[in-house]
């Protein structure tokens, strides 16, 4: 194993870890960062229940592809296998972020997809950010945290949802995860996410009959940052 790449990627997870509290995401030990490399065949990820402002960059918990954890130290987070399930069935992403950020939870607690209701959010998410299914009590009970990122790939799966194009998801009744390329990306993609949770529900309060934005302008916004023609930035 690579020592000096692995504490390069120990410092990236805790400094995205960091930057969760600090953009009013979590609060308490509520969320996680993690990040793949899937070359030296590792996963690093926040450890388990410890506060943001105690956390050391060496107390980064190291595992397998599978969760297996290589390194003596602290519990990995509890989020893990969920983590694990999305790296291996999305191999183009390579961080993920779990929160219960306020405005993201309000939507999946309803059950409810985030519209695409403006430009802010098409910037970032091309088209809705689903919400999947409950989970069946079976599931709870049986492997939780397994069956949780199971669902998440079911629900991209059943609807045709490229999870580069959408990087997030709202579990039902419980929370968002995003991905992205790196710690930093996914990170910001959380923030963007309850932003728009925010946008969407008071969007709603004063226009009830309100529909998500027209296609075109869905595809404007979105392929202006992304894609071959991108030309949003230097």
């Amino acid at each position: 194993m690579n020592n000096e790449q692995l504490k390069k990627m120990k410092e990236r997870v805790f400094i995205a870890n960091l930057a969760l509290p600090k953009a009013g995401l979590v609060k308490l030990t509520w969320g996680n960062v993690s990040e793949i490399n899937r070359e030296l065949e590792v996963i690093v990820i926040k450890p388990s229940g410890v506060p943001y402002s105690k956390m050391k960059a060496d107390d980064m918990v190291v595992t397998d592809l599978d969760g297996k954890v290589l390194e003596e130290g602290m519990k990995p987070s509890s989020d893990l296998a969920t983590h694990v399930i999305l790296y291996k069935a999305f191999p183009e992403i390579h961080s993920v972020v779990h929160t219960h950020s306020k405005h993201a939870v309000m939507w999946a607690q309803a059950g409810r997809e985030l519209p695409a209701y403006g430009t802010t959010h098409a910037d970032t998410f091309y088209g809705a950010v689903p919400c999947t299914r409950q989970l069946t009590e079976e599931e709870v009970k049986t492997s939780y945290e397994v069956e949780t990122g199971q669902v998440i790939v079911e629900t991209f799966k059943e609807l045709s949802i490229d999870p580069e194009a959408v990087p997030g998801v709202l579990v039902y009744g419980h929370g968002p995860f995003t991905w992205g390329a790196n710690p930093q990306k996914a990170v910001e993609n959380s923030v963007v996410l309850d932003e728009i949770a925010e946008m969407a529900l008071q969007t709603e309060r004063i226009n009830r009959t309100i529909k998500p934005i027209p296609q075109y302008l869905l595809d404007k916004h979105y392929f202006r940052k992304h894609g071959k023609n991108a030309y949003y930035g230097q």
